[in-house]
């Protein structure tokens, strides 16, 4: 193996790590020579981007087939409103690449799936995981288990945030626990909502993603003891903190592929739209219509009572959780356009209805509140 050396500059800009007697030049070194891939460069990856180029990582892959929007600002702090617009990727790289010059920076900006993350994955040493959706979570652990390659993960919501370090070997040749240990089945669809729909405070991505940046760390450079084992839960509000013990599950059978995560999760497409039944919807032009013509029919709002104070579009406010209880409320004589802020939640509860009452008039505002105040009235504050 090449012996990995430092410019003058290289030993000026790392020095604080240097005169660390655990650390020293020894664990610059191990930094130097890995290889890290983060998966999602929003608000995990912000935090876990910067640090992990800042301490010197040599090479940093970045996958995200995402754009900037003004919605990321308020927590996505690696891109500035000059980033809005472009491909994630992109904006990450010129930043990382101006806070350090002597690293690497590869970028896929491409949708992580079955078919391409075992030849992305491969080239790499550590994965960290910052993503916000089931079906990647359980294909980078399953593709980490298959080459056997390290999972940091991280996760966050609301004011809560959780931190584990999966698929590692031991100093004893051991292998920890991976996410299918912690979480064997995925929770249904629609039960856990994705930061878009929940939200979280912008701060917290800050505080967890540095969390996993330091797990990261550790995991290269032999440092401290990782999380291998154990799961590290954060709540914000209260300040507390919990590690739990993870242990691996004998009955779990081994990974040897990758399979259709989309599916797995029970989300909406192709094969799996079977399962979730589609419901009938209204773009926000056709509603736009039938406002103009004074049209007779009835809009209710399922979002919560906060997000209606942001912006509303005067329906009838009846919060999801609140939607069968009500559903005397609901007329059935005529048309009936339901919506939330994206079309997710008002979706959720028309098939509720549906399938409890009988509904046959409901329609959902294609895109919600957001679609309506970007192509229809944009006096209306995004959120």
């Amino acid at each position: 193996m090449e012996k990995i050396t430092f410019s003058q500059a290289e030993l000026e800009r790392y020095s604080r790590h240097l005169i660390i007697p655990e650390f020293n030049i020894e664990g610059q070194r191990k930094l130097k020579a890995a290889k890290v891939l983060v998966v999602g460069s929003g608000g995990l990856g912000s935090p876990l981007l910067l640090y992990l180029a800042a301490a010197g990582v040599g090479t940093i892959g970045i996958v995200d087939f995402d754009v900037v929007d003004e919605s990321n600002l308020q927590r996505q702090v690696l891109f500035g409103v000059e980033s809005v617009g472009q491909p994630k990727v992109e904006a990450a790289k010129k930043r990382i690449e101006a806070l350090n010059p002597h690293i690497q920076v590869n970028i896929y900006n491409t949708h992580l799936n079955s078919e391409n993350a075992l030849d992305i994955i491969k080239d790499y040493d550590v994965v960290a995981d910052g993503t916000d959706n089931f079906p990647t979570r359980y294909l980078v652990n399953d593709a980490c288990c298959i080459l056997g390659k390290t999972n940091v993960y991280a996760s966050i919501f609301r004011f809560d945030g959780q931190v584990s370090v999966f698929n590692y070997k031991k100093k004893n040749g051991e292998l920890g626990p991976n996410y299918r240990d912690l979480f064997p089945e995925p929770p249904p669809p629609g039960l856990v909502p994705s930061c878009a729909e929940g939200g979280v405070i912008g701060v917290l991505p800050g505080i967890i993603g540095s969390l996993q940046a330091n797990e990261v760390i550790k995991v290269i450079t032999g440092v401290g003891e990782p999380l291998v084992g154990r799961l590290f839960l954060f709540d914000a509000l209260r300040f507390e903190t919990r590690v739990l013990k993870i242990a691996k599950n004998p009955d779990l059978e081994p990974i040897t592929e990758l399979i259709d995560y989309v599916q797995f999760c029970g989300m909406p497409d192709e094969e799996a739209a079977a399962v979730v039944k589609p419901v009938k919807e209204i773009s926000v032009q056709d509603f736009q219509k039938l406002l103009d013509e004074k049209a007779d029919f009835q809009l209710i709002d399922v979002r919560e009572p906060h997000e209606y104070d942001i912006v509303a579009l005067d329906g009838e406010l009846i919060p999801l959780g609140d939607i069968l209880q009500n559903s005397n409320k609901i007329q059935k004589d005529k048309q009936v356009i339901i919506h939330c802020r994206s079309g997710a939640r008002s979706a959720t509860a028309i098939r509720e209805l549906e399938a409890n009452f009988g509904f046959e008039n409901l329609y959902n505002l294609k895109g919600g509140v957001k679609a309506y105040a970007e192509e229809i009235d944009t006096s209306l504050p995004i959120y």
